[in-house]
């Protein structure tokens, strides 16, 4: 075995755990429409809340040993923890004000172009080569036509509310860009996987969790509440994310965040079959770019000829 074709394989692996962690996020808009009393912001509070201590629990050996690391490069982890914290309360409250679809589209296709910006600007060894480029511009193509689609399913069916959700959605982008960024420029510095996501996801959690003594009145007084806030927490979260911490190892944030485009096209279908939402042929085309843009980001053919021989 070659050590390029190591690189290769591990890469490839890489992006299916980011796939699967997608997967499973996609399904947290449709989850969180099965609890219209709970507040956005406290579903957004306990999920990623919880879901940060339990990630950082399982990293707690790895961030005891890196803990000096962590230290030297803590406003690296504050900006992440921060941004992390921003996230969960502007994507659930974009989605309820512009609706599931809608919501998810905009935060997660907004995040590939904030975190193309932030590596421009800060981690100058990851070029945007062509390839990104033109699979970016196919998820955009398929991400608007999904967006203009899917008609809105916000309560008020007002305008000035589904813009707003939509500008929140963009900081739902933003944010989930800086914390991805600030995860993969941890793992540059040395640090674990296990740690970069833990540290993260642990102060955020810190932030997060005492906001639910403001918003989380009712958020166990159904069992179908209870239901949807643990699923959110244990599942897409903690999983979620674990998988997403192990394929930043081998993959650029900016080719992290462009893959993560797999998560709007699942909340639509998750929409369709379950919530019974209606997407038009134009949205099922969108969906196929999107896929495309997948497939492009995601192959990368295993060297050969030019491989060299490990030690």
């Amino acid at each position: 075995m070659t050590l390029l074709t190591n690189t290769a394989y591990s890469e490839r692996f890489g992006i299916t755990a980011i796939l699967f962690a997608s997967l499973l996020w996609g399904t947290t808009g449709t989850a969180a429409s099965f609890a219209p009393a709970v507040s956005p912001l406290a579903i957004g509070a306990f999920s990623m809340g919880v879901g940060g201590l339990l990630l950082a629990l399982l990293a707690y050996k790895n961030l005891a040993r890196e803990r000096r690391v962590l230290v030297k490069h803590r406003r690296i982890v504050l900006s992440g923890a921060l941004a992390l914290a921003v996230y969960p309360m502007a994507f659930y409250s974009s989605m309820r004000m512009s609706g599931v679809a809608i919501g998810t589209v905009v935060s997660i296709a907004s995040a590939p172009f904030f975190v193309a910006v932030l590596e421009r600007l800060f981690s100058i060894k990851h070029n945007i080569d062509r390839r990104w480029v033109y699979s970016l511009s196919l998820g955009t193509v398929g991400i608007a036509f999904l967006t203009f689609s899917e008609p809105s399913s916000n309560a008020d069916g007002d305008d000035l509310s589904r813009y707003l959700g939509i500008l929140l959605g963009l900081i739902a982008g933003l944010t989930y860009a800086l914390y991805a960024w600030a995860a993969k420029e941890l793992i540059s510095h040395g640090v674990s996987s296990k740690s970069a996501m833990g540290s993260i996801f642990g102060t955020g959690a810190l932030i997060l969790l005492p906001s639910l003594v403001f918003t989380g009145g009712n958020l166990f007084e159904t069992s179908i509440n209870t239901y949807v806030v643990l699923y959110m927490a244990f599942i897409p979260m903690f999983v979620g994310y674990a998988c997403f911490g192990f394929g930043l190892k081998v993959v650029a944030a900016s080719k992290a965040s462009l893959l993560t485009l797999f998560e709007p096209a699942v909340a639509a279908v998750f929409a369709v079959v379950v919530v019974g939402e209606k997407i038009s042929m134009l949205g099922w085309l969108g969906v196929a770019l999107i896929m495309a843009c997948l497939v492009i980001q995601s192959y990368k053919p295993v060297p050969r000829s030019l491989s060299v021989s490990c030690p």
